[in-house]
């Protein structure tokens, strides 16, 4: 009996040590085997930033889609027991800029839309329907021709507007020429000493155009899984800084599986001009003092979007 015990005891610690090398030695190849695909990986982007830097066209679009959509029934523990919500927003980011030996020609496109429903079951009165949240429409298209090796003699073409909701009111078209400066690939900085900004709106008292100094950064890049833009479009009005304004756009987009992935965008915006406008429009007589530029407060504006990506 004795024997037969110790038999399958040396039987046991034998397989747990054939067992517990077999560990060891798969983690070991598993190891080998990530090294190896991060170094040809490593590769792999090396050779698709010298595809980036050949001359010729190159395309590009990314974007996300965020969705929720939500029933309550009786659902005592809130203060409104029957409920519908949503919240719907999708945002999209394309390029397409041609390279050239003497020249390069750069356009951009940046769309964010949401629509958000807060539909009240009990309230006969209440909208049923979704409604227009965050409305940003962005195209640019910049020229230029090289004068140095990261040096560029350049002209812009840039708007702004919404398009769900009061399309062109305002709108912003800026126009200028001075030069830009590429010190990396990828990332384009403007400096247009001589812009001038066309301002649309039916309210011509609020919103003006003006002479101004444009300031562009944009950096694009797409980094195996990963796309990443950030993009800054600010002004300073030579006239008053009551007409400068700025706005700065991020998305970032991580693809898992077949163009699928998870993306974020948030953005940032300061104007003047559009805080005086929306306090004016939503003034009530004799609840104080009329709203003006002198007394309205230029709040930062911020939005931001995660959910699904699709990568192109």
């Amino acid at each position: 009996m004795t024997k037969k015990l110790l038999l399958l005891f040396v039987m046991f610690v034998g397989i747990s040590s054939m067992n517990a090398q077999t560990t060891e030695e798969l983690k070991t190849q598993k190891a080998e085997k990530e090294a190896a695909a991060k170094a040809l990986q490593g590769e792999a982007n090396a050779i698709q930033a010298k595809i980036d830097a050949l001359p010729g066209w190159k395309y590009g679009a990314f974007g996300t889609v965020g969705a929720s959509i939500s029933s309550f029934n009786n659902w005592f523990g809130q203060g409104t027991p029957n409920l519908n919500s949503g919240n719907i927003g999708a945002t999209v980011n394309g390029f397409a800029n041609l390279k050239q030996e003497k020249f390069f020609w750069r356009n951009a496109l940046n769309v964010n839309l949401s629509w958000i429903k807060f539909d009240d079951k009990d309230d006969s009165t209440d909208d049923d329907s979704f409604k227009e949240a965050s409305d940003v429409f962005n195209i640019s298209s910049l020229y230029g021709r090289n004068i140095a090796k990261n040096l560029a003699a350049s002209g812009l073409l840039e708007y702004r507007t919404t398009i769900l909701n009061n399309f062109n009111d305002p709108g912003y078209l800026d126009a200028g020429i001075g030069v830009t400066w590429t010190p990396i690939e990828n990332l384009v900085v403007v400096v247009h000493p001589l812009n001038y900004n066309f301002v649309f709106a039916d309210n011509d008292a609020i919103f003006q155009s003006s002479l101004d100094a444009k300031i562009l950064v944009d950096y694009t890049r797409k980094l195996g899984p990963v796309n990443f833009k950030t993009n800054l479009s600010a002004f300073q009005s030579y006239e008053s800084s009551d007409l400068s304004n700025f706005t700065w756009i991020n998305s970032l987009g991580y693809t898992f599986w077949k163009g699928i992935g998870v993306g974020l965008e948030f953005g940032l915006r300061g104007n003047q001009q559009e805080a005086v406008n929306y306090a004016t429009t939503n003034f009530v007589e004799g609840t104080g003092e009329t709203p003006s530029f002198d007394n309205v407060d230029n709040e930062l504006q911020s939005y931001w979007l995660f959910g699904l990506n699709y990568s192109f």
